[in-house]
């Protein structure tokens, strides 16, 4: 069994609350975090979320009054090709409240939701933050098509779907979350209150990070493997550099041409890259080629993940590793 534990903050030990716990199975299945009943002022609510990314939020949130299960908790599972097992399903017949990702990252979960009778409410934090689905885009796209013909190209058409790479969308969810929760448990309702405070609290040395960075990232620029921590370039002011062609392959997920990638290699040996953002989760040939050909270049090379790492972190802590990562970077930089 793999134990994930969170130290309740200050502000909520001394009022007597408890340190949480996840258990799952090691081999990438759901892990649980128990709620209390007799500690909780109203009816302990049972969440399911689809990814481990939120999997740490919304326990937080929750606390003492949520029973939390976490469908994919493991780095090892791609979200996007995911198929749930019977036993993954079970959970959203018991569940109160699902909470998904959203913007089609996590499609299965939401087909699973709406396969449970009585129906789950169903919260997706892409749609609370205003980031459509890809269905929904490429709809647009075709009843929009004669009146784009001709003009300027909106990129591939997709959406980026990691949103919790967004300070403003970690937060904006929040909010949805601790609402939800409330609703769903009146009577619980100050509890959550309390919690998505302490949640505040864990949230500002991350928020003042972002804010350090801002100052430090005027007129840098970036490139990147894969587009998973644009949301968190763009809300640095980090400029992107990544060489249009390969960014295209990348978030359409086909290999990228030769000539991209020797683009991309040329555009970091000239200096018009101060940072490449490689997520440590790609599987490949040529991420690692550019790595390599950053690491020639003096081009310091920054490590992100898509998913939680197992190692016990909180989402704080996970993100908080990254970005200071990315203050040493550019420091070394300058």
């Amino acid at each position: 069994m793999r134990c994930r534990t969170r130290s309740a903050p200050l502000a909520l030990a001394a009022a007597g609350a408890l340190v949480l716990s996840a258990c799952g199975s090691d081999d990438g299945g759901p892990t649980t975090s128990s709620g209390d009943a007799e500690a909780c002022p109203g009816a302990v609510v049972d969440v399911v979320v689809s990814v481990g990314q939120w999997g740490d939020v919304v326990e937080a949130l929750g606390g003492d009054c949520a029973s939390v299960t976490t469908v994919i908790d493991s780095v090892a599972v791609d979200p996007h090709d995911f198929e749930p097992t019977t036993g993954d399903i079970a959970a959203f017949e018991e569940a109160d409240l699902v909470v998904l990702n959203g913007a089609d990252y996590d499609h299965w979960a939401a087909d699973a939701a709406g396969n449970v009778d009585p129906a789950p409410v169903v919260l997706d934090l892409a749609e609370v933050v205003g980031v459509e689905s890809e269905e929904h885009a490429e709809e647009e796209g075709e009843e929009h098509a004669e009146e784009e013909a001709g003009g300027e190209e909106h990129g591939h058409g997709g959406v980026d779907p990691h949103i919790w790479y967004s300070p403003d969308s970690v937060q904006q969810s929040a909010e949805a979350i601790t609402a939800e929760l409330g609703e769903l448990s009146p009577d619980a309702a100050d509890h959550f209150a309390e919690r998505a405070t302490a949640w505040e609290q864990e949230l500002e040395p991350y928020l003042a990070e972002i804010e350090t960075l801002r100052t430090a990232a005027g007129d840098r620029t970036y490139a990147a493997t894969e587009s998973v921590f644009d949301h968190m370039a763009e809300a640095i002011g980090l400029t992107d550099a990544t060489p249009e062609g390969y960014r295209e392959s990348a978030s359409n997920e086909t290999d990228p041409a030769p000539g991209d990638v020797a683009e991309f290699e040329e555009a970091l040996r000239g200096g018009g890259i101060d940072v490449l953002v490689y997520n440590a989760q790609t599987e490949g040939g040529v991420p690692e080629q550019l790595r390599a050909a950053a690491e020639e270049a003096g081009v310091p090379v920054v490590e992100v993940t898509e998913s939680v790492p197992e190692d016990g972190l909180s989402f704080v802590d996970w993100q908080l590793a990254q970005l200071q990562a990315l203050s040493a970077a550019l420091q070394q930089q300058s």
